[in-house]
């Protein structure tokens, strides 16, 4: 199993490290908040330990925009902050497990394990993977691929893409995908999302697929071959 420990105390770093590498654990170091999501995506952890204080990022923006990207990882928050709104504003941030620092190093193994089995029974082929006109999302990374190919997209495009391959055909409401899209941001322009929208339905030409706007609605995907 692949650990990535998002952990600025060097001290708690070390123990955590040590204690997850006697349990046969493999332990990837993160320190700095704005490092975070290139560590996560190039490391491919199995569950990632967050410190919600962090240098350069506070550790709920990096969750907020890892989950944004699609970054599936369970997430358990390692944090000082103990009270019942954090652990609430973590929760719906996107964290799977909250523990309250200071801990018993054999309950968090225990969480550890428990998010990692979680993970590894979820459906190869569910609702994560969706395909529509050759268009596929990659759980794991949050990319999207046309018949195999990357598409070159922004964090922000491939959030509004992943979103709308989920029902293809069905309309999206603009304040959700507003939600999606810019999660974690709190001062979002009212028209921010069409202009995601419009970046997008450009790079889009030459598939078959057809991003719609449905005035009042919102938007949609559909098969225009």
């Amino acid at each position: 199993m692949k650990l990535l420990l998002i952990e600025d105390n060097t001290a708690m770093q070390t123990t955590l490290q040590r204690s997850f590498e006697r349990r046969g654990m493999q332990v990837v170091l993160c320190g700095d908040g704005a490092r975070a999501l290139d560590r996560w995506r190039a490391s491919v952890p199995d569950v990632v330990l967050l410190d919600l204080s962090l240098p350069g990022m506070d550790g709920l923006s990096v969750l907020a925009a890892a989950r944004a990207e699609g970054l599936a990882t369970p997430v358990l928050i390692l944090t000082a902050r103990g009270t019942v709104g954090d652990r609430i504003l973590g929760l719906n941030t996107g964290a799977d497990d909250y523990l309250a620092k200071p801990f018993d190093l054999d309950e968090l193994e225990a969480r550890v394990r428990a998010l990692a089995r979680r993970s590894a029974a979820r459906p190869a082929d569910g609702p994560l993977t969706p395909e529509f006109c050759g268009l596929r999302a990659d759980p794991g990374s949050g990319a999207v691929y046309l018949h195999g190919q990357a598409l070159d997209l922004t964090v922000r495009e491939a959030a509004l893409l992943r979103a709308l391959l989920v029902a293809p055909g069905q309309a999206m409401a603009k304040e959700r995908l507003s939600d999606l899209v810019f999660a974690g941001e709190t001062q979002v322009q009212a028209d921010a999302i069409a202009v995601v929208v419009y970046r997008l339905r450009k790079k889009l030409v030459g598939t078959s697929a057809q991003l719609v706007t449905l005035r009042g609605l919102g938007y949609l995907l559909k098969d225009s071959a």
